[in-house]
């Protein structure tokens, strides 16, 4: 007997260790005003959901250079429920450990010379899932850069399964892919950062500007430079790694909640 599959359709955006995630999966290719996006479409216990491999299928793409806009425009035209993003992020506060997944609700975007808005006095204009018709130069409210209905199944999520999960906290976001240096971690901590990132900005804010609901599961693989010896890619992405199974059972329960 076949699978009955439910007209919710989720989307994922996230990095290596995903293309297993879902079942009876598909390439597709999106066509947006701002290139062609190629995802991943399958289910998830009888859910639709779409994958999206921000950083490419061999994660050759630099953070600078991932196409926010077609990504985020995918998810729009595809009419998506919401949208979940995943991290890797440094800590910058000894009480979040090394394996903590976060549940980020602010962003501190220190990013430079990225496509941050899809309304920049150009002749694009969208209809939103809310019916707004907008284009030319528009001023969106961005005091909920992630989407709390999102943030919330995530975060139960977490405490279903028994993980340890941070609730809230800002995310500062820098261009990389360099890491930063003990006093620049010094600064963003002042300014009252808790993770340090390269991705939610602009994603966040051009989700939020498609009334696309969005939010971040973050999880900590290193903590900021200067709080340990050195900061490596090869830490980040094994511990990525090791808890990339973890991962995918709190997306996969905060997806099939009802």
């Amino acid at each position: 007997m076949s699978k009955i599959i439910t007209v919710v359709m989720i989307g994922i955006i996230g990095g290596s260790g995903f293309y297993d995630f879902l079942e009876n999966n598909e390439k597709i290719d999106v066509t947006t005003p701002f290139g062609e996006v190629t995802l991943e479409k399958g289910n998830i216990e009888g859910i639709k959901c779409f994958f999206i491999p921000r950083h490419g299928k061999s994660h050759s793409i630099l953070p600078s250079n991932i196409n926010y806009r077609a990504n985020i425009y995918a998810a729009h035209k595809l009419n998506l429920e919401y949208v979940v993003a995943t991290n890797a992020v440094g800590s910058l506060r000894d009480n979040i450990p090394i394996g903590t997944f976060a549940v980020p609700n602010q962003i501190l975007d220190l990013t430079s010379g990225r496509h941050s808005t899809f309304f920049d006095g150009s002749d694009f204009k969208v209809t939103t899932r809310n019916n707004h018709h907008l284009s030319g130069v528009v001023h969106k409210d961005m005091s909920e850069p992630y989407a709390n209905t999102v943030r919330n199944r995530l975060i139960s999520a977490c405490q279903k399964l028994s993980e340890n999960v941070f609730d809230g906290g800002t995310m500062v976001v820098l261009n990389g892919p360099r890491f930063e240096t003990p006093a620049e971690i010094n600064a963003y901590r002042i300014l009252g950062a808790d993770f340090a990132g390269m991705t939610s900005a602009p994603e966040a804010f051009l989700a939020r500007e498609l009334e696309v609901p969005y939010a971040t599961l973050a999880v900590v693989t290193n903590m900021a430079a200067g709080m340990q010896k050195e900061v490596t890619h090869e830490e980040v992405s094994e511990l990525f790694a090791k808890r990339i199974d973890s991962l995918k059972l709190v997306l996969q329960s905060a997806i099939i909640q009802t």
